[in-house]
């Protein structure tokens, strides 16, 4: 009895991905049809992100806190990445960092904060010179200082041939830092994990227009309070398109490649980079410590 209702809870969420896929595809008459959905469809669509169990304090044996970095130059990640030319998919079809621009610029994601601990939120407006930098040229310098009492009297308006705009857009982005709870809950006897952060890596526009190319982490979102946004849009599946998985799920299931680069420590949460300097192999070595460290924590509930 217990498969049975197993199976048919699979087979229906599988229903409800093939349903959010493309809807209208096969039936639409013209583009603009492709992907709306009908009434009796939008009235039996109960797709929402799973929600997260209650844990009480108490049931929680043991916790962790992490950070990982998420590469995205690795092939496993590629679905955080792509698309980075919107130019010629579907508008189905974003990277995580454009939905969660999009996101930030609708006013649809306001937790959004300028450290992993949630101490200074920020807004659109103070994250403005970090998406887009506005320059002048040297050409544009010298006219100005060639016609200096005009532009500062108004009588000119400096031509946009002598203006650079550089503006941050998906290719930029390098990586992703994910800040994530591991805990060991006794009610279940299962260790799980919980994402508590995410953080997008990249040049910053300043830079990129200076030809500075250290990436940095641009803002941090609490990750709870965008898994609507997230499970709304999807990543592309490329072993079944018809059946895209939502960003929420990708991420909750943990279907990328991270490396722990910090874990909470008594020294100030210092990062292993501190601590293991100018040593790459010795740092991805204890970044796999702190990881077994964990998993031994499981192993060793089994043990008598």
């Amino acid at each position: 009895m217990k498969l049975k209702n197993f199976l048919l809870v699979v087979f229906s969420v599988a229903g409800t991905y093939v349903a959010s896929a493309q809807s209208n595809l096969l039936n639409a008459k013209t583009p603009d049809e492709i992907g709306k959905k009908t009434a009796a469809q939008l009235e039996s669509d109960n797709d929402k992100p799973l929600p997260y169990g209650y844990v009480h304090d108490r049931d929680v044996l043991m916790g962790k806190t992490t950070w990982e970095l998420i590469d995205l130059d690795e092939r496993i990640n590629f679905p955080l990445y792509y698309p980075v030319d919107t130019a010629f998919v579907g508008k189905e079809r974003r990277s995580l960092f454009q939905v969660l621009l999009n996101g930030i610029k609708s006013g649809k994601i306001t937790e959004v904060y300028g450290d992993d601990y949630f101490n200074s939120k920020k807004s659109l407006k103070d994250m403005t010179s970090t998406f887009k930098f506005i320059d002048t040229t040297d050409a544009g310098k010298d006219e100005i200082n060639n016609y200096y009492e005009d532009y500062k009297a108004g009588r000119k308006v400096l031509d946009k041939q002598y203006i650079n705009e550089t503006e941050l857009d998906a290719s930029d982005i390098t990586g992703y830092k994910v800040k994530g709870f591991w805990y060991f809950d006794k009610r279940q006897s299962e260790l799980k994990y919980r994402m508590l952060a995410i953080c997008p890596l990249a040049i910053e526009a300043r830079d990129k227009a200076k030809g500075n190319n250290d990436p940095i982490e641009l803002f941090w979102v609490y990750f709870p309070s965008i898994r609507d946004i997230l499970h709304e849009a999807k990543a592309f599946n490329d072993k079944n398109s018809a059946m895209p998985l939502t960003f929420d799920h990708l991420l909750n299931s943990r279907r990328f490649s991270g490396v722990i680069y910090k874990e909470e420590n008594v020294y100030g949460d210092r990062t292993i980079q501190d601590y293991m300097k100018d040593n790459a192999q010795m740092q991805l070595l204890e970044s796999e410590r702190v990881k077994e460290k964990i998993r031994n924590f499981e192993q060793d509930m089994w043990n008598y």
